[in-house]
């Protein structure tokens, strides 16, 4: 069920599950809180589980300019309170990780430990970061008559053998619009900060088989952030937490959890 809350001068959508400590969902680019559909149900019997739309994404409502990276993190941060928490604990994925680090940097009193998975480091454009950039680009821009191949960067083939309606997953893209444009400025906006000022307590997570971010420029961030912990996850791709929900949920639980309750 959807809830509305405005925090600062976003009117943010999101779905609230289970008890216990908080863990806020921070989604990726193109996607919405629907990402998580399937992760909610393995983490909400440790955690109070908070997915919310960002600006421009899902049924969140936002003044109609370009928000930058900083924003989303403001964003956060405002929505954390807004529901009556101090600090939660935070799972980023894809650029949804961009701004987990962004808030973790600007707003490090809002995070207990911090989770990213699928994502790359702050301050470094992802063009810089990921040699295939351009055919990715290619590709989105190639909507609806690229969806399949489009899927098979963010879901192996392996995975779209025993799902093949998700080989369609992008037909349905939204055309061109100005919300669309304005949430693409966003995703290119960066921080001049980087992850190794980050103090949060981390785990990383990456997809041996992510096309989309390579696991290689994932993991190197753990080398970046004192103490944090690494996990290359075999056999997966980029969108986690519909490919392997229980997997990450496991490391989640185990990362999240100091008593060590078991996923």
């Amino acid at each position: 069920m959807t809830d509305f809350i405005q925090a600062g001068e976003v009117r943010t959508a999101f779905e609230r599950h289970g008890e216990g400590p908080p863990l806020v969902l921070m989604h990726g680019a193109e996607a919405s809180r629907s990402m998580f559909a399937a992760l909610v149900p393995h983490l909400s019997r440790h955690f109070t589980v908070i997915a919310y739309d960002q600006r421009d994404c899902g049924d969140t409502e936002a003044p109609e300019r370009a928000a930058t990276l900083a924003d989303l993190a403001n964003d956060a941060q405002q929505f954390i309170k807004a529901l009556g928490f101090k600090r939660a604990h935070v799972f980023g994925s894809s650029f949804g990780g961009r701004v987990a680090q962004a808030l973790a940097l600007l707003h490090p009193q809002a995070i207990d430990r911090l989770v990213l998975g699928s994502t790359w480091p702050l301050p470094r454009p992802y063009e810089e970061l990921c040699p295939d950039a351009r055919r990715l680009a290619a590709l989105r821009s190639g909507l609806p008559g690229t969806a399949q191949e489009l899927a098979t960067w963010f879901f192996p083939e392996a995975f779209l053998a025993q799902r093949p309606e998700l080989r369609h997953i992008f037909a349905s893209a939204r055309p061109a619009s100005a919300r669309s444009a304005r949430r693409a400025a966003t995703v290119a906006s960066t921080l001049d900060q980087g992850v190794a000022d980050i103090v949060a307590p981390t785990l990383v997570l990456a997809g041996e088989l992510d096309r989309v971010v390579p696991p290689s420029v994932t993991l190197a961030m753990a080398g970046r952030i004192g103490g944090a912990d690494a996990v290359l996850l075999p056999g997966i791709g980029h969108v986690t937490a519909m490919q392997a929900p229980e997997v990450i949920a496991h490391h989640m639980v185990r990362f999240l959890n100091p008593k060590g309750v078991k996923a």
